[in-house]
Parts: structure tokens; sequence; C-alpha cells
């Protein structure tokens, strides 16, 4: 195995990564709570995790990933399920707002061409476990019920000398109202840390089961502590996510592990950063917010075209997962264009042939794909390595053109640089080329679209609207988005 370090959270530094058995790998991450069409920035999140077990697997581990999903008990500001608010607000089932939302998530996680974790728990399946682990911690003195709700006392936490706090940094005494899962009853609460681990129902709650306090429904962070160790074990090696979700979420988490079997749920935790737009946090209210879709469609004001679902991958690996990824115009049509760069290096080299036995380049080649992977070792660094394996487009390029001699690159180097490179392009990065799409069908696509366009143009130049209007309304009926730039129209499906 190579020697891999990671960034861990928990102790706010770089270690070098140790499975707890060798060869294996249990990680587990957060989930989305589907109740809405995830976000960009949730995208970013789950590609960035998605990178991460590939290169596990890459290094020839057994990876055992779990990611969950919450559908019960994740709670709004005003105490209302997000859930729950769905089904009130398009009058459905809460499992059919679930089952709506969990199919889109599926589908863009498809697009953008992450792996499927290896198990996918939903919170409400979890149900008896939640209320087992809330009887252990209060079996073992650390929570409380008042009037059928349950609570965590993180001040006998503390005096029993555990570390309330330790994962996010933050102190007890500054920790008042922020826990955002039971705002309505603080008044029931021993002291402002304290947080519910079980929430009895309000009598028009829609989502409720019976426990031995109350017909009431788990804490959003219960349902992570059962999930990661019923399937992972009372202690595994990774636990990721958000950046937003180290307090309260993770470090309610440990809290509640900690309290039921005196366990630290994971060795190492990764944290993912926030995706801003233009400099700023994204934000509907302030109208700096755009949905995938409209990435891929180019249908903002935001942007001035459309991009691939790859392309955007790509402009993702370009920021390491714990920095800031500032989503901008420019920044997409860099990535864009670097991209095309990278698949059109990519084909070029898989047609280059050698009969030389020994190569001057062999050395340097050889460096450049070593250094890539030795990027990636160091905390999944995703620009380093992608800079690394820019390294070698010129050399290939040139090598095509015959600016370097044919015989500079043995025939054993290019068949593994072939085969490495591809591993890289495709095994860890995730990435695929667009035209290869199919079988080679998008590139037959884009030419009849071209075709398409330049009628429809033709057709705008002479004024001859209703034609215009009729193939780009017969478009959208087939699911292709035409966008008129200034530059020209693009296309998109």
């Amino acid at each position: 195995m190579h020697n891999l370090e990671v960034y861990n959270s928990l102790k706010r530094s770089k270690e070098q990564f140790k499975p707890i058995a060798e060869g294996k790998i249990g990680m587990y991450v957060c989930g989305p709570t589907v109740y809405s069409d995830v976000h960009i920035g949730n995208c970013r999140t789950f590609v960035s995790f998605d990178v991460i077990y590939r290169f596990l697997l890459y290094l020839g581990y057994k990876v055992r990933y779990v990611r969950n999903i919450t559908d019960v008990g994740h709670l709004l500001d005003d105490g209302e399920d997000r859930i729950s608010k769905g089904a009130r607000k398009h009058n459905l089932e809460p499992m059919e707002v679930v089952q709506r939302y969990m199919n889109g998530f599926h589908k863009m996680m498809d697009i953008f061409n992450t792996k499927k974790p290896d198990i996918e728990p939903r919170a409400t399946g979890h149900i008896l476990e939640q209320i087992e682990m809330v009887q252990a911690i209060i079996d073992n003195g650390l929570a409380y019920e008042k009037n059928g709700s349950v609570y965590f006392n993180t001040k006998k936490y503390l005096e029993e000398g555990k570390a309330y706090g330790e994962l996010s940094g933050r102190k007890i005494d500054d920790l008042l109202s922020m826990t955002r899962d039971d705002l309505k009853n603080q008044d029931e609460k021993d002291h402002p840390s304290d947080f519910a681990i079980w929430i009895k129902a309000s009598p028009d709650h829609i989502m409720r089961w019976n426990a031995p306090w109350s017909v009431g429904f788990p804490g959003w962070h219960l349902e992570c502590s059962v999930m990661s160790t019923k399937y992972l074990g009372e202690t595994f090696d990774i636990h990721g996510g958000g950046n937003d979700l180290k307090f309260p979420h993770h470090e309610n988490e440990i809290a509640q592990n900690v309290g039921a079997c005196n366990c630290q749920p994971a060795r190492y935790w990764l944290h993912t950063n926030m995706l801003l737009m233009n400099g700023r946090k994204m934000s509907k209210s302030e109208d700096n917010s755009i949905t995938p879709q409209e990435l891929f469609s180019g249908d903002s004001k935001h942007i001035s075209q459309g991009y691939h679902p790859m392309a955007l991958r790509f402009f993702m690996l370009q920021s390491h997962y714990r920095s800031t990824l500032d989503l901008t115009d420019d920044a997409l049509k860099a990535a864009d264009k670097g991209f095309k760069r990278l698949c059109d290096a990519r084909k070029t080299l898989m047609s280059l042939e050698s009969s030389s036995a020994n190569g001057s380049k062999d050395q340097e080649i050889r460096g450049i794909l070593d250094g890539a992977i030795a990027e990636m070792c160091d905390d999944f660094n995703t620009p380093k390595a992608l800079a690394k394996i820019f390294e070698l487009v010129p050399i290939i390029n040139s090598y095509a053109d015959g600016k370097i001699a044919a015989d500079s690159i043995s025939q054993e180097l290019l068949a593994s640089a072939k085969k490495e490179f591809e591993a890289i392009y495709t095994d860890v990065f995730g990435l695929y080329d667009p035209q290869e799409e199919g079988g080679g069908s998008h590139d037959a696509l884009d030419k009849v679209m071209r075709l398409v366009l330049d009628i429809r143009q033709d057709a705008r130049t002479n004024k001859d609207w209703d034609t215009s209007d009729k193939i780009r309304d017969g478009l959208a009926a087939a699911g292709i988005t035409v966008k008129d730039g200034k530059d020209g129209s693009s296309w998109s499906v």
C-alpha cells in the first residue's frame, strides 16, 4: 500500500492513514435530507467523497462505503420536520416526498458519474435501533426524559471527563441555543447545550413512532450514530461530510456514540468546504444561486453557456476538497477549456505507437505519473494531481507532432503510460469524454445538432420566427435545450 496521509478534523492535522483492519476500510458519509432537489453545493461534497472512495479502491483497499438517506427528524429552525413540511406543501404522503427527491438525488449522482455506495440506509428503516441507543444512553446516565422527550446531558458528559466540543473546537459555555433540533422546547432542557435524542411529537406531526417515552421521532444526530455503527461497527475508519455538519451534527454524533458504548465512532473525520458563487455564499434571497440543471442548460443569467457534467466535475477537481471553491462563469469557461484539452490529450496518447526499447523521455514520464499518485496520497490533493497530469499534455502533443523523436518513448513505457493515465482519468478522477458517451453516438448527435442549429440561425436571420420557434420547441419536447447567446446558439440534454 502507498503511504497515504489524510487531514483529520478531530486532530486538526494530517496523519498517516492506518485502517483498523489491514487492507479494509469502513467509510460513512452523511447523505442528503431528501425534502427538495439536491443543491449544487451538496453535489460538490458527494463528488469529493466519490473521488476519495475511488482513490482508496485504486490503492487496493476493500472499502465498505455507507452513505445514508435522512428521511425523518431533520428539523427546520421553527421545529417542523423538513419531510413533513414538504408533504404538507405538496399534499403528499411523507414517503412520496422522500421517494421523489431520493430518485432525483440518485439521478443527479449518476449524471455526475459518482459510484453508488455499498450500503444506503434510510433513517426510517432503523427506528428500533435508534430507540435502543437512546435507552443505552439513558442507562449510562447521560440522558434524561422531560415531558416525553429525551435530552443528552452535556454537562454530565463533561463531568465524567469526556470531551464535548473537541471536533468543532467549541466550548460548552458558548453553546446556547445552537442545536437546531428542538428549538420549541428550550425550557425543558437542563442546560442550553443539551440536545434532543428523542422528540415527543405534537398532535399535528405526521411522522411518529411508539417509544417508551412518548409517541415521537428520533433526533437528527441520532440517526447517523445508529446507521454508521450498525454497518461499520462501534469504531470504524472514516466519517465524512460537509464542513457545515461539523457542529452540531458530527459533534453530537460523537457524544452519542461515546454515551452509548464509550466508543469513539470514527478514527478519521474528513470535511469538505463550501461552494461559493461569485465570491459569496449561495443564496436565493440574494439572487446568488444556481441549480445543477441551470448549469447544464446555461439557462441562468449568471453564466453565458451550458456546461457538460464532466466539465463541471473537472471544475470541482481543480480545488482541494478542504478549500472553498468559487463558481464563476470565467472559472467554468476555463475549466471547460482545460477539460477538453485533457480529453484531446488522452485520445492522442491512446493513438501513439512506439517500437523503441529505451526512450530518453521514459524517466520524465514515469516521474510525472508517480507524482500524480503521490499528490493524491497527500490528503487526496486533486488540483496538484491534475497539474501533474497536465505536465504530460505537451509531451504527448509534441510526440504526436514529431517535435519529439519517435524513439524518445519506449514501447514498454508507452503501454504503461496509457494504462496508468486511463486509470487516473477514469477510475480515480471519475471522468469520461462526452464525445465517447454512448459509444460515439454523442459525436454524431453533435454534428446533427450543429446542422439543426445552423438551419435555425438561417431562419432567424431571415426573420422566419415561426420556423425558428418550431425548431426550438420541437427540440425542447425531445429533451434538448437550446441556449441563444452572443456567440451563437448552444444545446444540451
